[in-house]
């Protein structure tokens, strides 16, 4: 073999073990440490009414946090408020009324909570009204099937408010644990009528009919959000991601996520 072929092979084979050890380590750090990112969870538990929102807003925290997985958990605030005082792992916790986090936050499991949004109820209906609903009051009428949130849940105790402000008593057939549950049974045709959130009648689009009663106006939700002690206990970095989160929640990104789904602001935007 000459020569400049000996060189060429020698060059070759040089090249390729150089780049074999670049390859051996795996992909490197955004930092260029040539470590991979450390793998993390954060654990949200939020108000069922938020589950579109949150859904959205942890692809775009995923994105922005190398390595974090965001796992969400969504039920009646008053059922989340039990899971975090009974111990269950979590981070963060996002109640639809400001009850339930002051439960959790007296009971040493929370703390600084920050409201981030507001809700109020409306009246929905089956896309035809096949009750006829046109008023508040319609909703006493013994042949208009009633579905309500459960008078612990934020929006069945905002229901008792409306309704002793109006001084209605409600037909109710069911009680149930989720202003989703209500609405299920509404778009299933199992009632004739229920009390939703604005945002959760937004988000039906043409599977309901909302029937504007300004009896509503009684009862506005304030949602809090705050760092649960679990995190606390995990470390220092379990803590900066859980208030990672907050900031985006209470953010410009979190609130016009919000703003979009029909949620109110409960104040200033922080910046």
């Amino acid at each position: 073999m000459s020569v400049a072929r000996l060189l060429s092979a020698a060059l070759a084979a040089a090249l390729a073990l150089g780049l074999a050890a670049c390859g051996a380590g795996g992909a490197a750090s955004p930092g260029g440490t040539g470590a991979p990112a450390e793998e993390r969870t954060l654990t949200v538990l939020a108000a069922a009414s938020l589950r579109d929102v949150f859904t959205d807003l942890a692809a775009d925290f995923e994105a922005e946090h190398d390595g974090v997985t965001v796992t969400l958990s969504f039920a009646g605030s008053s059922d989340l408020g039990d899971q975090v005082l009974a111990g269950a792992p979590a981070d963060v916790l996002a109640s639809a009324d400001e009850r339930t986090m002051t439960r959790v936050v007296e009971a040493g499991d929370a703390s600084d909570p920050v409201p981030f949004a507001t809700n109020t109820l409306t009246v929905v209906t089956p896309p035809d009204n096949p009750a006829g609903v046109e008023t508040f009051a319609d909703l006493a009428r013994d042949d208009v099937r009633v579905v309500v949130c459960a008078p612990q849940v934020p929006c069945g105790a905002a229901t008792d408010r409306v309704a002793e402000a109006a001084g209605v008593t409600l037909h109710r057939v069911s009680e149930e644990a989720s202003v989703t549950d209500v609405l299920a049974k509404v778009t299933s045709g199992e009632a004739d009528a229920g009390l939703v959130y604005v945002t959760d009648a937004t988000l039906a689009g043409d599977d309901v009919a909302v029937v504007d009663v300004p009896e509503t106006d009684a009862a506005l939700n304030v949602y809090p959000v705050a760092v649960v002690a679990a995190a606390r206990d995990a470390g220092p970095e379990q803590v900066a991601l859980a208030q990672a989160w907050v900031d985006l929640v209470t953010g410009a990104t979190g609130q016009a996520a919000l703003a979009a789904a029909g949620f109110g602001a409960p104040g200033p935007v922080t910046p």
